[in-house]
């Protein structure tokens, strides 16, 4: 099992000498990955009466594909995973582009997970329709898939149109790796049908045996090996190392390929207090 960490995107600010600081020492400490959540604008509760999501305006996000490209420049073999790029509310084409650019940038590091977000303020600020994320979603992986592997396209689906264009230069990786974070059975089943990996968002026990059900329906739907469908969990740390090892060991018992932990929301104020926390589970791994 790959063991990585969840980059504290809430916690760390607009400080570039913070993230050089976080990538830089992860990987130094051996974990294999750092995965970044996605969003590109904050609702204002003041204005959206009711608001209860958990981030607003105040909340900090760097763009992830972006700071992927900084983070490319000063590691040598972190890989960098999306968890989840909000997929529908961006344009596809552009996407793959920037996409191929990290993965370039990164010698084939890039892991694209993408997700289809719960912010309807978010897709409205972006142009896009928050009621046919799931359905352009699956149309969208294809899209990908084709424009990273084929120098020129010609597709026509439901939301997007190409006509004999292409990117260049391509990344690295052909395909680029495309796991989905999904939430709710026809989600899993998606990921069974199309997805590289799938990140789980409950704990090993029953509602994970139901999910993996959904996805062994969808891959062998589609044809697919479901043993060849990755899987990431995440551990979140709460001040105690011996129940962080307990989690990660019930992870791996649990058939985990890939596993992240998340030090945000827990009182941890400074760079240097998150990569503390991470060398004590470093060490004990």
């Amino acid at each position: 099992m790959r063991v990585g960490v969840v980059f504290p995107q809430t916690e760390l600010g607009g400080d570039p000498g913070a993230v050089r600081a976080y990538g830089q020492r992860v990987e130094e400490l051996g974990f294999t990955h750092l995965l970044a959540y996605d969003h590109v604008v904050g609702a204002d509760p003041e204005v959206h009466a009711g608001w209860n999501g958990p981030y607003d305006i105040r909340t900090t996000f760097h763009e992830p594909l972006v700071m992927f490209g900084f983070l490319a420049a000063i590691t040598q073999s972190l890989e960098l995973v999306t968890g989840v790029v909000i997929l529908p509310q961006r344009q596809t084409a552009l996407v793959a582009k920037q996409a191929a650019e990290v993965d370039l940038l990164s010698g084939g590091r890039l892991r694209l997970g993408i997700g289809i977000g719960w912010n309807a303020v978010e897709y409205e600020a972006l142009g896009q329709d928050f009621g046919t994320r799931g359905k352009r979603s699956a149309e969208q992986i294809d899209l990908l898939r084709r424009l990273w592997t084929e120098p020129s396209v010609t597709f026509t689906g439901t939301f997007d149109t190409v006509t004999g264009a292409g990117l260049a230069p391509m990344p690295v990786q052909r395909p680029i790796p495309i796991w989905i974070g999904a939430a709710s059975a026809a989600g899993y089943r998606r990921a069974g049908r199309l997805a590289d990996g799938w990140f789980p968002m409950m704990p090993p026990g029953p509602q994970l045996d139901e999910a993996l059900a959904e996805i062994e329906r969808g891959a062998t739907a589609a044809g697919r090996d479901p043993a060849s469908i990755g899987m990431e969990a995440r551990v979140r740390w709460a001040g105690d190392l011996d129940a962080v090892a307990g989690k990660i060991a019930a992870w791996s018992h649990a058939g985990a390929s890939h596993l992240s932990v998340d030090t945000m929301g827990s009182g941890l104020t400074h760079v240097d207090d998150h990569l503390e926390v991470l060398a004590r589970v470093a060490e004990a791994l």
